[in-house]
């Protein structure tokens, strides 16, 4: 058994929970927030067997997609030397997997 921790740009967050409903993949949403941008993100908390984590993957995988977003740097970066918008990719998913030792459900 795995979890997958699945984080998302909210841009996404709708396609990807519906992605997983549809292949009735179990999943709890929490708001985050971190990374470069310091914007928030929504982590997905998914356990599946080992069988199906390749299919978790895939609805993941097809549902967060990459873009490119113009942002300033001395709005998000300490000490930046100018404010030039710069074009960076967000959106896609980071993905952990780690092995569950247990499994409980009350």
């Amino acid at each position: 058994m795995k979890m997958l921790m699945a984080i998302v740009q909210p841009k996404d967050a709708p396609k990807v929970q519906t992605g997983l409903a549809k292949a009735k993949i179990g999943a709890t949403k929490l708001q985050s927030t971190g990374g470069f941008l310091r914007e928030g993100n929504t982590t997905f908390m998914i356990v599946v067997d080992d069988e199906r984590v390749d299919e978790a993957l895939a609805v993941i995988k097809e549902n967060a997609q990459t873009r490119e977003q113009f942002v300033a740097p001395s709005a998000y970066i300490d000490n930046a030397a100018n404010s030039v918008p710069m074009n960076v990719q967000v959106g896609g998913a980071t993905v952990f997997v780690l092995p569950v030792d247990q499994f409980i459900h009350f």
